[in-house]
């Protein structure tokens, strides 16, 4: 059976701008990258799509290997709604083979709307990959987690969620203790609007929080949950934080994985690998970034066989 959800809950998925995508590692810790969801779903089917280039194959990669993902919709920044529910979905994702033009196509008014308008002529051609060389990645919905931003239960939609917190998971052979610049990584996650927090939980799928930094120690990142509770013990986990600007131009984006320890209300993150860029507020320096960094990665998507 399908899970179905409210006009509510429906007029964020239909409406965000942005969404945290988060998927599972093979040492399963949890990747969480901004997306622009651009308001794809069927509610009768109980289905979310989510578009991606294949010049960004690292995604696709974790997400064939293992296709539970989550969704968080969290940011309602240059989007149709103004709800102040945190909005969790959970599901099974498949993706599409090969790119399907006439689907792309079809779904031109959503992109124009979130997007903007696509490039024609030479500059077009040029954006060939990043416009075209996409396919579709539905995730198939189990369960839907509601948060008002209070102290109140959630309201869960679909599966209940699983009895208990997941189980703590083997600290790494390295350590556990940062392995990059903690301090630059506070005042990168203090000053963008928005730091999601991801870790699996005891079903498999990943779950997402939003999380805000108090401050720092050798031992990493002290957070405080505005929603799920953090599990106890340790485990692998992704800390992601970044910023939009209209139509995606200006964004900024800071990703990291890293280990979660949880000791009754102290929650501390040690980051142990960062990536990410930012983008200047420019529409011709975007389009020009967002050419370039895909036929890049469209080079190793072939090399990995995820196209042809």
């Amino acid at each position: 059976m399908s899970v179905q959800w409210d006009d509510e809950v429906d007029e964020i998925i239909a409406g965000d701008a942005a969404v945290g995508v988060a998927s599972v590692t093979p040492a399963r810790g949890v990747v969480i990258m901004p997306m622009a969801p651009l308001g794809l779903r069927d509610r009768d089917a109980g289905t979310v799509t989510v578009t991606s280039s294949l010049g960004l194959p690292k995604k696709l990669e974790r997400i064939r290997r293992n296709p539970s993902v989550a969704l968080a919709y969290h940011a309602r920044e240059h989007g149709d709604s103004d709800s102040p529910l945190y909005v969790l979905v959970q599901g099974t994702a498949t993706m599409d083979e090969r790119p399907n033009r006439a689907w792309l196509e079809s779904i031109t008014p959503q992109w124009e709307h979130f997007l903007g308008p696509r490039h024609g002529g030479p500059l077009g051609r040029f954006m060939d990959i990043y416009y075209w060389q996409r396919i579709a990645i539905t995730v198939q919905v189990r369960r839907i987690t509601v948060y008002d931003g209070t102290s109140a239960p959630p309201i869960v939609l679909g599966e209940d969620l699983p009895d208990g917190a997941p189980a703590a998971q083997r600290a790494p052979k390295q350590g556990t203790l940062p392995r990059v610049d903690t301090a630059k990584i506070a005042t990168q996650v203090q000053r963008l609007p928005h730091t999601l927090l991801g870790w699996v939980g005891a079903d498999g799928l990943p779950l997402v929080a939003r999380v805000r930094s108090q401050d720092t120690t050798e031992r990493g990142l002290s957070l405080v949950s505005s929603d799920a509770p953090l599990p106890p013990g340790g485990r692998r986990a992704g800390l992601t934080a970044h910023a939009f600007q209209e139509h995606m131009v200006g964004q900024e984006q800071r990703v990291h994985t890293g280990w979660l320890e949880v000791d009754g209300t102290e929650a501390m993150y040690a980051p142990h690998t960062k990536a990410g860029y930012a983008l200047p507020r420019s529409k011709a320096l975007m389009t020009l970034g967002s050419a370039v960094g895909t036929q890049a990665g469209y080079r190793k998507a072939r090399k990995l066989g995820l196209t042809t």
